[in-house]
Order: structure tokens, then C-alpha cells, then sequence
């Protein structure tokens, strides 16, 4: 099932209301159908009650393209089969709420735009209109030796420049990317080689503007889960940074929210 979505570059919230009648997964996705390789988000659903049930999921867009298609699918007969939409709505978004130095947003604002074209644009350099940041697209990230890395991203402390895994970033989705370029932003800025400040910087603006939480995670565990055999007891405590700092931030939300 293909659901067309005039986007038109805006922020706003899809709720569905999906129905079945038996334990089913349900795979969504959504992405630009005019450009190949530009995910906005890839989820499975799982619905796992013998009996008849019913869930209300909603899903962030802060960033769009132009035009967006949303497909559900049963993701073991890959068909529409095993489940029922009875609603599906689209509202906007409030204005993007991130209170930070003109430095900071005209880096979102890049890091933004090359996370959306990332999928098929060609490797090489890539700056902003004033070069005050850059991004170095290359096919894979090689160390000194010519061994290939397994890191997606990586940042020059000293100038500020970002290199980029083409192979890996074409896997990603667009939030994915966009949380990894603002963490390799955060290893300038701050800057440092450890990995916690960089995640909890990046998370906050992540966050703040309205991306879906659930895909920071997937930032560092899909990199981890690539090369599985490498994944040590600080991969699993970086994880467990990310999601309890995910946590509070939602329960602050929550928490202002419900003020009178």
C-alpha cells in the first residue's frame, strides 16, 4: 500500500491507525520517490496479540522533500496483506525550537541539505555557499595504510572538515545522516575525541527540532551492527547514553507540555 503525501518541504506529524486481525510485522517506509537512496524512514511494527488489534503510531517529519510517498507492507508476504488502515492524518509541525549561536544554524541548514541528496549525489567535495563548512564525499573512509574503515563519518579537529562514507551513508535514512554529521560537527566544536559529549551535543539539537527518536539510536547501533564482531562493552554504553539521554528529554517535553 502507497500513500502520496504532497509534502512540499514542510514539517508535520503522520498518524496512522493500523487494525489487524492476527500478530503480523508491518514494515513502513517513507521516501522521496523522485531520487533513489532517500529513506525519511524505514520501521517495522510489530503486532503481536492472537486477537483482533488496533494502534495509533506517529511519525516526525521535521525535514521533507517535495513530494513523499509512505508505504506499509506486510513484511513477511511483502504485500498489503494482514492489516487495515483506518486513519491516516497529517499535521504540522510547530516552528523548529533550537536556541543556539547563527554558527550552529547555518550548519544545520547544510547538514540538512546534504543529508537529503547523500543517496545519489557524486562524491567529492561539498560546501556551504560562504565554504564555511565542508564535507568530503568519498566513495569509502581509508586510514593512512588504505585500509577501509568501518566509521561512516569521521572529523579533521583542527579545520573542521568531514569526511564521509558514500557506501555507508546510501544505507542510511535521512535522520540517520543528519545525527551523524551533527555528532561529527560536535567533535570541532567542542571539541573532543570522546564520543558521549558528541552524541549528547548532537542529540540535543537532534531532538529539539522534532526528529523522531528512535532513528539516533539506529544511528549508532547500525554502524555497531554492521561489523557486529567489533561491538564491545563500550558500544553497548554509548547505547545506553543515548537512550536514557533520550529519555530525559522526552520527559522534559512531557513534563512542559502538561504546565497550565
Amino acid at each position: 500500500m502507497i500513500i502520496p503525501i504532497p509534502s512540499n518541504n514542510k514539517r508535520f506529524t503522520i498518524r496512522l491507525g493500523i487494525a489487524v486481525h492476527s500478530p503480523v510485522v508491518l514494515g513502513i517506509r517513507a521516501y522521496d520517490p523522485t531520487t533513489p537512496n532517500t529513506h525519511y524512514l524505514r520501521r517495522m511494527v510489530a503486532f503481536n496479540k492472537e486477537n483482533k488489534a488496533y494502534r495509533e503510531i506517529d511519525i516526525p517529519m521535521p525535514l521533507s522533500p517535495k513530494a513523499m510517498e509512505v508505504e506499509l507492507y506486510n513484511k513477511r508476504t511483502g504485500d498489503d496483506t494482514g492489516f487495515r488502515v483506518t486513519d491516516f492524518d497529517v499535521h504540522k509541525m510547530l516552528p523548529i525550537q533550537v536556541w543556539a549561536q547563527p554558527e550552529v544554524h547555518r550548519f544545520i541548514d547544510f547538514a540538512q541539505k546534504f543529508s537529503q541528496k547523500a543517496g545519489y549525489t557524486p562524491t567529492g567535495f561539498h560546501h556551504n555557499k560562504d565554504s564555511e563548512f565542508l564535507i568530503q564525499y568519498l566513495p569509502e573512509i581509508l586510514d593512512d595504510s588504505g585500509k577501509r574503515l568501518v566509521t561512516p563519518a569521521r572529523t579533521h579537529r583542527a579545520t573542521g572538515r568531514i569526511q564521509v562514507s558514500q557506501k555507508l551513508f546510501r544505507q542510511f535514512t535521512v535522520p540517520i545522516r543528519f545525527f551523524i554529521l551533527l555528532h561529527e560537527r560536535q567533535h570541532f566544536v567542542i571539541p573532543t575525541r570522546e564520543e558521549k559529549p558528541a552524541d549528547l551535543a548532537a542529540l540535543q539539537i537532534y531532538l529539539d527540532m522534532g526528529f523522531p527518536r528512535i532513528e539516533a539510536v539506529y544511528a549508532a547501533t547500525k554502524v555497531f551492527g554492521l561489523h557486529p564482531e567489533t561491538v564491545g562493552q563500550a558500544h553497548v554504553t554509548r547505547t545506553r547514553d543515548i537512550m536514557d539521554f533520550i529519555n530525559q528529554h522526552a520527559k522534559k517535553i512531557e513534563a512542559h507540555e502538561q504546565k497550565p
